[in-house]
């Protein structure tokens, strides 16, 4: 199939683009990509292996248009962690000053003395 690329026509075929991709080690995913085989590699480094143009030439929108015609699937951007949800102010608060070194007794569990140091019966 004729694409033009970087304004310069290609001959393009699913085969030729699997066989160019072969051996190739997948960089990390950032964008936009693309699976080719069972590996999912950026759309500019098939573009740059498959035009042998330097990556700045192209868009990732030439490359991804050519190889959706050639009937390869195309990603928009890797599947990001959903964002963690916001603090309150309170938790935030309570966050900053963290956790009590020392447990306080309830009042309850109390028991009076006097000023001598007596033990002070409830009444």
């Amino acid at each position: 199939m004729r694409c033009v690329i970087a304004r310069y026509p290609f001959d393009l075929t699913k085969a030729g683009v699997l066989e160019s991709m072969k051996g190739v080690t997948p960089e990390p995913v950032t964008g936009e990509s693309v699976t080719v085989g069972r590996r999912r590699y950026p759309v500019k480094q098939v573009g740059q292996v498959i035009t042998r143009q330097d990556r700045r030439d192209f868009t990732s929108g030439e490359v991804v248009r050519a190889l959706t015609r050639l009937g390869f699937t195309c990603h928009p951007h890797p599947e990001a962690a959903p964002p963690a949800p916001a603090l309150s102010p309170l938790e935030a608060a309570s966050e900053m000053l963290g956790s009590p070194v020392d447990q306080v007794t309830p009042v309850d569990q109390v028991t009076p003395v006097d000023q001598a140091g007596a033990t002070v019966p409830l009444a």
